[in-house]
């Protein structure tokens, strides 16, 4: 598989694109001044404390405070999660009063970020993330990635960690780190170990709420956690953090550095790369596929529903192939789209129908297969009764929509508006009112186009929207610029203006 990473690095924003075969899988988007908090470390102040939620809300110095659940509080024994649970499996946590008092400071890291009228999560167990591990200074535990499937390896991995993990903390060997020699961790311990000690230091100082160290900006995280070895090339626009790519890929991998390449014709590296039109495609609600089937993704706050449909594919004679072609074709897209669109929490797909069993399995297979290449933890749970498919994407990042888009200011976010006749009928209880309290006989009516067009296809049927009542006059204008639900009824109090809509607007007696 080629794959490829494309930065897009501007004054205003930085912009991450991953091709897989030229198809675009993911985009990452950071703007400044809206920096990603994940992974950021705070010296907070506990301002609630709720019992009946099992939580607190800190003040980490954001809009909003910080949501602290009592299981990602460390306890006072922190193995509790990797030993005592285990060994007592019915032994319930602390109380959220035993762990936190109202106005205490504590050293707390972003899990989530803050979104909609929700701040961000947060925990007390600190993670310190780096190329080939992670080093968890609040735990003394030694794990694996899942992706790293081969027993033997992990066991060689666990093997060397055990030797060279600072004492009393706890490390997690990520994909990068197969293959790799003892000699190779042991520097990025040792940085990782003498990262967290100054992050410590500096926290027994500094009175909350305050910043304690800030994740890495998008271009450096990109570097450290997507530029691995399968990756052919890392093209950037900017000359000044091509420099800083190479500088840090000379670091971690010497040998890589010659994947890195400047881009040198001009700033719309995304469109030259044709990047920038699947990213407009990615927002949109259908998505067509090469076999003329399609989907349709509806995103809501909270959950994501995907609905796969044959659209122009008519398949071979034998109808139940036909349809498992098209929803194995959907479960890869739909894989995909996930990736690209950043979609996380509930995620409920409506493949067609299939009547044999062994197709189901055959498409849910296919599914887990393509969801495979995520780096994000997802979880298919199967099929439902009503031959649903049911499965989970954890929230890492904020998805791309929220990025890019905001909620509609006329349908709300509900994608729907008011229609003509509805539109109309609105304009006609308003005139009806306004004119019981009025002396004026006169009235400017500004509607939409084709609420205009309605009102006079009306009037020609003998069904006048507008009331035709004795010394009234309604002027009714189209205007371009008025949203279809939108309409003003302004009262003309003088010739003058009268005169001004002769030639613009419909006249109504």
């Amino acid at each position: 598989m080629n794959k490829k990473i494309v930065a897009d690095v501007g004054p205003l924003e930085a912009r991450i694109a991953l091709l897989e075969n030229d198809k675009l899988v993911e985009i990452h988007v950071e703007r400044r001044g809206k920096e990603r908090l994940v992974g950021n470390i705070y010296k907070g102040r506990v301002a609630n404390v709720l019992p009946g939620m099992q939580a607190a809300f800190v003040d980490i110095g954001q809009d909003k405070n910080a949501f602290l659940y009592a299981g990602d509080i460390l306890a006072d024994t922190s193995d509790f999660e990797f030993e005592q649970k285990a060994e007592h499996p019915n032994l319930a946590p602390k109380s959220i009063e035993d762990m936190v008092n109202e106005g205490q400071q504590i050293m707390v890291q972003v899990l989530k970020q803050p979104g909609g009228n929700k701040g961000a999560r947060i925990t007390t167990h600190v993670t310190l993330p780096g190329r080939m591990l992670v080093l968890m200074p609040t735990v003394n535990h030694v794990g694996v990635s899942r992706r790293i499937e081969d027993e033997t390896e992990r066991d060689r991995l666990k093997e060397i960690m055990e030797r060279i993990k600072p004492k009393d903390m706890g490390i997690i060997l990520r994909t990068a780190a197969i293959g790799k020699s003892e000699e190779d961790f042991v520097g990025e311990v040792k940085f990782l170990e003498r990262l967290w000690h100054r992050i410590n230091n500096k926290s027994k100082i500094l009175t909350a709420p305050r910043l304690i160290h800030a994740e890495e900006s998008l271009v450096f995280r990109t570097v450290r956690d997507m530029f691995t070895t399968d990756v052919d090339e890392f093209v950037i626009n900017n000359q000044e953090y091509f420099d800083k790519v190479v500088a840090v890929a000379g670091i971690i991998a010497p040998f890589m550095t010659e994947r890195v390449r400047m881009y040198e014709h001009g700033a719309n590296i995304f469109d030259d790369y044709g990047i920038q039109a699947r990213i407009d495609k990615a927002l949109e609600k259908k998505v067509w596929m090469k076999n003329g089937a399609y989907i349709i993704i509806d995103e809501t706050e909270a959950l994501t529903v995907v609905d796969v449909n044959t659209g122009k594919f008519v398949g071979d004679n034998n109808l139940q192939e036909t349809i498992v072609k098209v929803n194995c074709e959907a479960a890869k897209e739909i894989a995909r789209q996930l990736r690209l669109r950043d979609i996380s929490g509930i995620i409920v797909i409506d493949f067609i129908d299939m009547e044999i069993v062994a197709n189901k399995q055959r498409v849910v297979d296919e599914l887990e297969t393509a969801l495979a290449k995520d780096r994000t933890k997802t979880n298919v749970l199967g099929i439902t009764e009503l031959g649903l498919v049911e499965m989970t994407r954890k929230k890492v990042r904020r998805k791309l929509s929220s990025l890019v888009q905001r909620t509609c200011p006329y349908c709300g976010g509900s994608g729907l508006v008011n229609s003509e006749e509805t539109t109309a009928m609105n304009i006609r209880r308003l005139i009806l009112r306004q004119i019981e309290h009025t002396d004026m006989k006169d009235f400017l009516v500004e509607v939409n186009p084709s609420v205009a067009r309605y009102i006079e296809k009306k009037n020609e049927e003998g069904t006048p929207i507008i009331p035709k009542m004795a010394g009234y006059t309604f002027y009714i204008m189209a205007s371009e610029g008025t949203h279809l639900s939108d309409y003003k009824v302004v009262e003309l109090s003088s010739a003058k203006e009268r005169d001004k809509l002769i030639g613009k607007a419909k006249v109504f007696c």
